[in-house]
Parts: C-alpha cells; sequence; structure tokens
C-alpha cells in the first residue's frame, strides 16, 4: 500500500493537534527508515530499537516545531542522528569515570529468572498463554506492559519508576503493544 505525501500532512497536521491515531499511523509508517538507519549506524538492534523509540518520543514531543518544508522522513533521521551523537558522547564520558574509579565502587546487576507472585497467579487464572506471548518480547517491553497492566501504574508512574521521559514510555507501550499483537496473530 503506497502512503501519498497529501496522507502523511494531513496525519502530521492531526499529530500536532495531539491526535493518537496519527502518532500511530506515523510511527507505524516511519519505524522501519528510522531503525533501519540507527541499525546501519550502531549494527546492534537493541541500541538501534532504544534510539528509534527515543526518536518518537521527541519528534512527537517537539512535533509543533516541524517545518514542512522538509521531507518528515528526514527531519526524523536527523533527530536519531543527533540522539545517537549524544549517546555516543555520553558513553565516552561514562567510560572516563569508570575508569577513574576503583574497582569496590562498582555496582553489578544479576538478572532474576525466578517467576514472580504474579506471574503464579496469572498462571492459576489461565492467563499462562498470554503470559508466554510477553516473555517473547524483549526485556524492556516486558517490563513496561508488567507495570502498566500488571502492577496498574500510570504512565507518569512507570517514567518515575524507569527513570525515562514521559513520552519514550508511552513510545515503549505502543510499540509493545503491536509487537505483543504481532505474535498473538502469529499463533492463530
Amino acid at each position: 500500500m503506497t502512503v501519498k505525501t497529501a496522507q502523511i500532512k494531513e496525519h502530521i497536521d492531526r499529530a500536532k493537534v495531539g491526535d493518537q491515531i496519527s502518532f500511530s499511523f506515523l510511527l507505524d509508517h516511519f519505524w522501519s527508515d528510522v531503525y533501519s538507519f540507527q541499525l546501519l549506524r550502531t549494527r546492534n538492534e537493541n541500541e538501534a530499537e532504544d534510539i528509534t523509540i527515543r526518536t518518537f518520543s521527541k519528534a512527537f514531543d517537539k512535533i509543533d516545531t516541524y517545518n514542512s518544508n522538509y521531507e518528515f522522513k528526514t527531519w526524523l533521521i536527523t533527530i536519531s542522528k543527533n540522539i545517537h551523537i549524544d549517546l555516543i558522547r555520553k558513553k565516552k564520558s561514562e567510560l572516563l569515570i569508570k575508569a577513574s574509579r576503583q574497582e569496590e565502587n562498582t555496582v553489578y546487576n544479576l538478572a532474576d529468572d525466578t517467576p514472580t507472585a504474579e506471574d503464579k497467579l496469572i498462571t492459576e487464572q489461565n492467563l499462562a498463554t498470554l503470559l508466554q506471548h510477553i516473555k517473547k518480547l524483549k526485556p524492556h517491553y516486558q517490563k513496561v506492559i508488567n507495570l502498566r497492566y500488571f502492577q496498574e501504574l500510570s504512565y507518569e508512574e512507570i517514567a518515575k519508576e524507569l527513570n525515562e521521559p514521559l513520552n519514550n514510555i508511552k513510545v515503549k507501550l505502543l510499540r509493545a503493544k503491536k509487537l505483543l499483537a504481532g505474535i498473538i496473530t502469529k499463533k492463530k
């Protein structure tokens, strides 16, 4: 299906006034362009996906500053490129700081694979199939779905819990729901 420039412009205009359907359309339409661009730059799926999420979050937050004299895709790619550059600078800075720290100050994060009480409760309520589908998602998507739908936290509470901007949380949840729907649809 070919999407016409007029359709894209219409969705951009509607997104500027907060239309969620238009945000979803723009995310769906331009996701692979931004993600592919970042995958070529980072050569890392997780990093590319994280930068793509940040790109859409920032773009949707600042969509009223978009200048229609330029292609929307070009605008998104520029935002994406700048986010990647900022992350590289931050990583270099963090590496210098880490190198100067002593070993005793290092914190190790260990993954805990044991099922939670919520996992057991869900299984008991015959929602094991849904849980299996959710576990096929990447860990950061699992976490936002868990916080939103099982712990029933608001977007603001999730943003605070994960120490991320509110728009990142919204984009991650939107993407997680779309990926989960795709997994469930494939199983039918």
